[in-house]
């Protein structure tokens, strides 16, 4: 058994048995944010990671699938889980939308296109009565059946983002093996090059962009499910994708288990400054965001999965 089976498997138990072994709904809570995180940053990982396309914009597929759940609620009465799968649809076509145009540019020209289309997004959708404006749409205030998914422990939640979670790292896995896990890493190594071997760059980028939207929107619509509210803000800032990059870039961009364990340093970090500092904790959590940012920027580009590995070949060499 490989090392990244290994740890992967001790990951997985860990994970099972981690409502049981702390028992208190805070730390449950915290573990369910960790998962959602996690789904996330997997998600813009497969075009941020193993493609390389540097999205600072996932925050309008987040939004998407947010504003889908609790649409179909306020408007059509149904269930907020319904909405998920319209989410996934106009994720899909954001994505086709964004990435048509987009993808011919390199670079940070990428990255600012891509955080200047959320943000018009986001202003269109604080002025869109439809969609609550600025006030946002709830979602409901006690559950009618088990299919408003309403709860009031966040162990039930937790579980079914280990569920998600599950479902879209195998999918990963199956992908890095399959001719497209191939073709976006030599994307990844440079578009000029990978063209030269007969890649469709143009073509697996959009692919790569439709599938992370598609996974990110789903995370959106779960975490609208369990606060029962989206705004513009809390679901269409930027901040959402910056958390995104960051918790994928801390463990490690392009790994399977990379945004996993970035999930599982940063989160609670954030869960602490934002106890310890009062409120949301604005501020501060774009303080140590930015601390972060600089200092894998200057002494990890790889990640913390890429440090241990580095250790582990000179202890081996040793």
């Amino acid at each position: 058994m490989t090392r990244a089976r290994t740890f992967g498997l001790l990951v997985l138990v860990a994970a099972i048995l981690w409502p049981a072994l702390v028992g208190d709904a805070f730390y449950q809570r915290v573990g369910a944010l960790v998962l959602l995180a996690a789904i996330s940053a997997s998600a813009w990982n497969l075009i941020g990671g193993y493609a390389g396309q540097v999205s600072i914009g996932h925050a309008i597929f987040f939004g998407a699938g947010a504003y889908s759940a609790l649409g179909v609620y306020t408007h059509l009465g149904w269930p907020p889980i319904a909405g998920a799968p319209l989410g996934i649809v106009v994720s899909l076509f954001l994505a086709i939308l964004i990435g048509t145009p987009t993808f011919r540019l390199r670079g940070h020209y990428f990255s600012m296109a891509t955080i200047a289309a959320a943000e018009l997004i986001r202003l269109l959708v604080a002025n869109w009565p439809l969609l609550g404006a600025a006030v946002g749409l709830m979602g409901p205030a006690a559950p009618r059946s088990v299919a408003d998914l309403t709860f009031r422990e966040p162990l039930a939640y937790y579980y079914i983002f280990l569920g998600v979670l599950l479902l879209l790292l195998g999918l990963t896995a199956v992908m890095q093996r399959s001719r497209m896990g191939y073709y976006l890493r030599a994307i990844n190594g440079g578009d000029r090059a990978a063209s030269s071997l007969g890649v469709p760059v143009l073509r697996y980028k959009q692919y790569a962009l439709m599938l992370s939207g598609a996974f990110t929107s789903l995370a959106g619509s779960l975490y609208a499910i369990m606060v029962g509210f989206a705004d513009p803000d809390s679901v269409l800032g930027i901040l959402i994708s910056v958390k995104m990059v960051i918790v994928a870039a801390l463990g490690g961009a392009g790994t399977l288990f990379g945004p996993l364990l970035g999930a599982l340093i940063l989160v609670p970090l954030e869960e602490w400054t934002n106890a310890a500092f009062g409120g949301s904790g604005t501020g501060v959590t774009y303080m140590v965001y930015g601390a972060i940012i600089l200092l894998i920027a200057r002494f990890q580009p790889g990640g913390l999965l890429d440090l241990a590995a580095k250790l582990f070949r000179r202890r081996h060499a040793a």
